[in-house]
């Protein structure tokens, strides 16, 4: 696949997931927001893909070293699991 290619089909996704997100919040739909826990989870985890997929193909990780994508994939892992678990306590 081109690099054009490529940068227009994560664009999409990125614009799905952004959608998506919206689409799950209760407050769109009802006026109120309320505190959802699944709902926060899914959100944050459609957060981390978005994020991962920045950080591939629009940083160019994606041609990088492969110490460079574990690091950066580390991080992403660490940073969910701490706001998640800040999120949960």
């Amino acid at each position: 696949m081109t690099s054009e290619r490529t940068i227009t089909w994560t664009w999409l996704v990125l614009v799905a997931i952004t959608v998506g997100s919206w689409w799950l919040a209760p407050a769109h739909t009802r006026g109120v927001a309320s505190a959802s826990v699944a709902v926060t989870c899914v959100v944050l985890g459609l957060a981390l893909v978005k994020a991962r997929l920045i950080i591939r193909n629009f940083m160019e990780v994606r041609t990088a070293p492969n110490w460079l994508k574990l690091a950066t994939d580390a991080w992403l892992g660490v940073l969910f699991t701490a706001v998640l678990v800040i999120y949960l306590v």
